[in-house]
């Protein structure tokens, strides 16, 4: 009867151990990016320290990606938490398509909020005679990494201008800093990037040499035909050296996760975000624009629960 009674102690004492390691199991959040020179990595760790230190138990990362197309397949994946993509990849990504790099529908994708919008800024050595879209036939460009979301909007935004890359003299697919080193090496006219004003790579360049900025007019953007991209302006003086607004596009971009991230985390991820957006400003200005006005609007995909629980409380939604 003792032995009995031990072994039933000793069982007991083993499974609150478990139980105890179980609750104590840390909540990994990573946080898929984009390249270190653009603006969803500055603003995914402002991200990861609110969580760190606002979500108990959680260990955070981030981690520098190709951006939209790869996080989102990371995500579909479960090798990330949280992610930051275009709204077009993501609408892309839910309906698989293949020509935008989603082998099949990533269906496990929630959003987490509607955040601040990309603007399409195409980029010229000034010495290269660049001024308008007709004027990059037969320039050497670069238009972001292969079928990343950049480059998915430099194939809509040619093609709604009647260009297409073979007009081009060269096409290279690089993303932000590579680019804009190839500029300043005199090795690339011009590129294309789709990024929050004032990215630091465009930043850079335009303090280094003379740059044009190359407009793309209203009747092109609604040649593309596709809700997601919308009439956008780089204001004056978001540049060194740019003194007049230049019309563009503009492409919202969305906090993504996915249907395996717990409601509680979510929750927590949505709750901290919009309770410090101060704080997230001070990371990069483009950061400034993300209100909760704005967060569940024009949607192309679920939200997640946890998310969407945030927003009833607060009358958001």
């Amino acid at each position: 009867m003792k032995l009995t009674k031990r072994f039933c102690m000793i069982g007991a004492a083993a499974a609150l151990s478990i139980s105890t390691a179980v609750m104590a199991a840390p909540t990994f959040i990573n946080i898929l990016t984009g390249g270190t020179s653009g603006v969803y990595y500055p603003i995914g760790v402002a991200l990861s320290q609110l969580y760190s230190n606002g979500i108990e138990g959680s260990k955070t990362s981030v981690q520098a990606t190709k951006a939209s197309v790869e996080n989102l397949n990371l995500l579909q994946a479960g090798r990330g938490e949280l992610a930051l993509a275009l709204g077009d990849s993501v609408s892309a990504a839910w309906e698989g398509d293949t020509e935008a790099g989603f082998k099949a529908p990533l269906k496990k994708l929630r959003v987490i909020a509607s955040t601040y919008p990309n603007f399409i800024q195409i980029v010229a050595n000034k010495d290269a005679g660049i001024n308008t879209l007709a004027d990059l036939k037969g320039k050497r460009i670069s238009v972001g990494a292969p079928k990343s979301g950049t480059e998915l909007n430099a194939r809509a935004i040619f093609a709604a201008a009647g260009l297409s890359y073979d007009d081009m003299g060269k096409v290279e697919f690089l993303p932000y800093a590579e680019s804009v080193e190839l500029i300043k090496n005199r090795q690339l006219d011009a590129t294309l990037q789709s990024s929050g004003l004032g990215m630091a790579a465009i930043r850079d360049l335009a303090a280094t040499m003379d740059i044009n900025f190359v407009a793309i007019p209203e009747s092109v953007v609604a040649k593309i035909n596709n809700p997601a991209y919308q009439v956008g302006v780089i204001t004056a003086n978001t540049y060194e050296g740019q003194t007049e607004d230049v019309s563009t596009v503009a492409i919202q971009n969305l906090l993504v996760s996915h249907s395996k991230v717990s409601d509680e985390v979510a929750y927590q991820m949505t709750k901290l975000m919009f309770e410090n957006l101060e704080r997230l400003g001070t990371a990069h200005s483009a950061a400034q624009d993300i209100s909760l006005d704005k967060a569940t609007k024009n949607l192309p995909i679920p939200l997640h629960p946890g998310a969407e629980r945030y927003y009833k409380e607060v009358n958001a939604l």
